[in-house]
């Protein structure tokens, strides 16, 4: 089960238990009803309380990266699990985002709203 709220550009997703097919097609279909033509979201992705997921869920999130690797501007995935901080750093390979890895909700919203820096 997941809770997915979005203000703005920012769409937040709370994984509740095991994170079956049908709550990452929910979450497909939100950040495509956020998306503006040419414009990014930036995601918040909650997965303390994640049980697990099912493998057409990670073979979902593959596809959906691959294909959208421009969609995001920062992902924020705040988590306590080593094996997820695995499997998001390797989800980095297919996306066009800054991502980051946070064990706090607060900070990972703090690294979020800060602008991007200018070089």
């Amino acid at each position: 089960m997941i809770a997915i709220d979005h203000s703005g550009k920012l769409v937040t997703v709370t994984v509740l238990g095991e994170f079956v097919l049908a709550d990452y097609k929910e979450f497909e279909d939100m950040v495509r009803s956020t998306l503006t033509p040419g414009g990014k979201v930036s995601l918040l992705f909650d997965l303390r309380q994640m049980a697990g997921f099912t493998v057409d869920v990670a073979w979902a999130d593959i596809k959906y990266t691959r294909s959208h690797p421009d969609d995001f501007d920062k992902i924020a995935v705040v988590t306590n699990s080593e094996w997820v901080i695995w499997s998001a750093w390797l989800s980095q390979m297919f996306i066009n985002a800054d991502l980051q890895v946070f064990d706090d909700d607060k900070e990972a919203r703090g690294w979020l709203e800060q602008e991007p820096s200018r070089d």
